[in-house]
């Protein structure tokens, strides 16, 4: 997957499988990155899209 291809929703529906979307929401929110990036890998996120997501969360700028 490369950020062109990249789709939120499948990260939340992945993070809903876990019962973790409001924790990850929080935690962007925040700008905590570290804790984001835990509730993306205990829902069995691929590193790829994590990347994405933490680079997406870094970019306060960038469409997402």
């Amino acid at each position: 997957m490369n950020e062109n291809d990249f789709e939120g929703t499948v990260v939340l529906e992945m993070l809903a499988r876990i019962d973790a979307v409001d924790e990850f929401m929080a935690a962007v929110d925040s700008g905590d990155s570290q804790k984001a990036g835990k509730f993306m890998q205990s829902a069995d996120i691929d590193e790829d899209t994590i990347a994405i997501v933490l680079k997406k969360m870094a970019n306060p700028y960038d469409e997402h």
